[in-house]
């Protein structure tokens, strides 16, 4: 069994919708993945405001495998990395949709850009 993380926009379990934000989501879906079935649980984000790599030792504690995220900043992923937790970043879609790529293993780390100021860009992906 592996543990995934993700972070989610609002919690309706597995049609949560990915947050654009790592950092700064309301919500975090922890899925136990065992084959091809899963089950989940969405816990409030206990980290509103954060200092670098608290989230990714939080992850650690929970016994996360690996976070997928859709924007999050090349700090982060390197704690992740640091810790032995693998990222997915630039993912889309709700839980179910995500986890189906990650089944059939067509889930890719891609690149994604979010669309704000350089500034704003700075401030939600580079805490």
């Amino acid at each position: 069994m592996i543990k995934v993380a993700i972070p989610l926009l609002e919690n309706k379990g597995k049609d949560s919708p990915i947050s654009e934000h790592f950092g700064h989501t309301p919500f975090f879906g922890f899925v136990y993945l065992e084959g091809s079935e899963y089950k989940m649980e969405v816990h409030d984000n206990p980290f509103n405001e954060h200092t670098p790599g608290q989230i990714p030792q939080y992850m650690k504690q929970n016994g996360v495998d690996v976070m997928v995220a859709r924007g999050i900043g090349s700090r982060a992923i390197e704690f992740f990395a640091d810790l032995g937790i693998e990222v997915y970043k630039g993912a889309d879609g709700t839980v179910q949709q995500i986890m189906e790529q990650l089944i059939q293993s067509t889930l890719k780390d891609k690149d994604y850009k979010c669309n704000h100021s350089e500034d704003e860009h700075h401030n939600c992906h580079n805490k």
